[in-house]
């Protein structure tokens, strides 16, 4: 089961309805695919998407990445030294974490046929069926309040909102017209991205937790490289604070684990360079009492496939945002996880789970 070969492909597909957040807007998602094949002509993919503001990789640095730096590095191992191949994916090059993780979701697809088990089952095999939450983009208080509106409609009991965009009353009001239009039952979590200063954060919570707006916890509400403002943020609420885009590597989940600068982690694995290092990661917080959530950025359903079967696998990871895949306009992808609104499960078969992945308009 030696590696032969690690190809690469481009891959567009436009959005239903333009993704907004503090940091982006983005109508169409890319990304770059990749094709890993062993001698005996078994093949495991993986994916990597660009996003410039958070991981600051591009679709033509991921590709190079892994075509002229990781692939040389692994070409000719045997699945069997998988912690080798591991450690020089991730040692080949500094950061570049979505190609890392691109090569390394490849790798565990491969490890799961080879093993003759689904991936979640040979990761660890703790749940079968995740909930995701739903993303309400940032616009209007008008606009993300019909959004949420259909969304709910759609089957999605939990709402992930952006805001961190604007006067911080603004966004009150954004999440006030959203309680008012789907009711207390509805759970909505919110995402800053980076968008508040401690203070501000401080005082947009506050407010919302004394207006009763029942708000499940607060992602990211300050800037990544601010640890000593999250922390500030997460003393000063009552709200749970969950550390988002301050925490990609093991060593920056000590660091706020060590300083207890937030109460959840949100793992990706285009922040982490893969499974083998969100592994890591999660394993860290659990041992600090830390409960854990994986997101993703927007990817196809081959990416969100990958970082499920990891979500799955772990008692810790209590929380999902899957959603991804349901703001596109075209699935490329068969097999992999299944969508019934909110309720994901895994397709048959082994590793990811997988058939065919439509790229540059052939199937791979």
């Amino acid at each position: 089961m030696k590696i032969q070969s690690i190809e690469t492909f481009y891959v567009t597909v436009p959005l239903t309805k333009p993704f907004k957040t503090a940091l982006r807007t983005v109508t169409t998602a890319y990304s770059i695919v990749v094709k890993v094949t062993t001698e005996e002509g078994i093949v495991g993919f993986g994916e990597a998407p660009p996003t410039h503001v958070i991981t600051g990789d591009s679709l033509e640095s991921i590709r190079y990445a892994i075509n002229e730096v990781i692939s040389p590095q692994v070409i000719g191992l045997s699945l069997l030294e998988k912690e080798l191949i591991f450690q020089r994916i991730h040692k080949a090059i500094v950061r570049n974490s979505s190609a890392k993780a691109a090569v390394d979701m490849a790798i565990f697809d491969l490890l799961g046929q080879y093993a003759k088990l689904p991936l979640y089952q040979y990761l660890g095999g703790y749940r079968n069926k995740l909930i995701t939450d739903f993303t309400v983009s940032v616009n209007d208080p008008i606009e993300m309040a019909e959004d949420a509106y259909r969304y709910v409609g759609q089957g999605f009991q939990t709402l992930k909102v952006k805001v961190g965009i604007g006067t911080i009353q603004e966004d009150i009001n954004r999440i006030q017209a959203i309680r008012k239009r789907v009711g207390k039952e509805i759970k909505i979590r919110l995402d800053a991205n980076q968008g508040w200063n401690a203070k501000e954060a401080v005082r947009a919570i506050g407010t919302m937790e004394d207006a009763g707006l029942n708000i499940e916890f607060v992602e990211q509400p300050v800037s990544s490289d601010d640890i000593e403002g999250l922390k500030y943020v997460t003393e000063r609420t009552i709200t749970p604070i969950m550390a988002d885009e301050s925490v990609f590597s093991v060593y920056d989940a000590k660091r706020v684990l060590d300083m207890r600068a937030a109460d959840m982690i949100n793992i990706k694995l285009m922040k982490s360079g893969g499974i083998h290092q969100a592994i890591k990661i999660n394993a860290l917080a659990e041992a600090s009492g830390v409960i854990c959530m994986v997101g993703s950025m927007i990817e196809t359903k081959l990416g969100i496939t990958a970082a499920a079967h990891f979500a799955a696998s772990q008692p810790n990871v209590q929380f999902y945002d899957f959603d991804a895949p349901l703001m596109l306009a075209e699935d490329i992808v068969t097999g992999g996880v299944i969508y019934e609104a909110s309720s994901m499960t895994f397709s048959e078969g082994y590793g990811l789970g997988l058939e065919s992945i439509k790229t540059e308009g052939e199937k791979q």
